[in-house]
């Protein structure tokens, strides 16, 4: 029960302050890009205060924070993940799919920062897109976040890789920083409930650029979902499940 009251309270909390921000924060569509990026990391910092003071989950951050043009490669369990990106990061260019951008109010402030959006049925024209949009963000300095497999999996469960992460690494020509999470053990993709606890997200050891598609592929996928696997043990998770593959959705 105290479980339910707390991530109901959470819930309420987080919807009525995200849409009081978005509301609120409408002019900064006039102004420069750079207050719409400070709104974005104060309402990601707020999302995690609510979530610790509330729900009694907190967060911990392993490994070398990411800094500049670098492309960033993270395993996505939860809506915590790309909280958490846009509060650590300076300025990131997110990859997400193209629909988001038809979201009211949300879709308009990617759109201000330049989020990179990619639409998943254009094939080889996506991947053009997207390589195009991904160097932009390079050549203003930006790190670039993509979630490899696309979408949320479960804790305990691998998704495929996409390709899309392979040719941003072959063309921006920049190191890629893999990233594990068990964010999915505290805040599921489809779950109500916000489990107290301490959600890790590890940075691990930078991929240099220059390998070919087949190692950097096998390199990324080995470090993010062995580290995966690591995390989720150590909050008593699926472990020995991390690996487990299972369809795209």
């Amino acid at each position: 029960m105290l479980l339910f009251l707390r991530s109901a309270a959470f819930n309420l909390a987080f919807y009525a302050m995200s849409v009081v921000m978005v509301i609120g924060c409408s002019p900064l569509f006039l102004l420069p890009r750079s207050l719409t990026f400070k709104a974005m990391a104060f309402w990601s910092h707020a999302t995690l205060w609510l979530l610790k003071v509330i729900a009694g989950t907190t967060c911990e951050i392993r490994g070398t924070l990411p800094q500049g043009p670098v492309l960033v490669a993270s395993k996505h369990q939860s809506m915590w993940d790309t909280v958490v990106m846009t509060a650590i990061l300076n300025r990131p260019a997110m990859v997400l799919k193209r629909e988001l951008l038809w979201i009211p109010f949300y879709g308009w402030y990617a759109q201000k920062t330049r989020m990179i959006a990619i639409d998943r049925g254009a094939a080889a024209a996506a991947i053009r897109r997207l390589v195009a949009q991904g160097k932009a963000a390079i050549a203003e300095g930006r790190p670039v976040v993509i979630f490899p497999e696309g979408t949320r999996a479960a804790p305990g469960t691998k998704l495929e890789y996409k390709p899309g992460v392979a040719a941003l690494y072959r063309q921006l020509g920049v190191s890629c920083v893999p990233a594990a999470v068990n964010s999915g053990l505290f805040w599921a993709r489809r779950g109500f409930a916000r489990k107290p606890g301490t959600i890790v997200l590890e940075f691990l050891e930078p991929i240099p650029p220059g390998l070919d598609r087949k190692s950097f592929m096998e390199t990324l996928e080995s470090r993010v979902e062995t580290a995966a696997a690591r995390l989720a043990g150590e909050a008593g998770g699926p472990a020995a499940l991390a690996t487990r593959p299972v369809e795209n959705a």
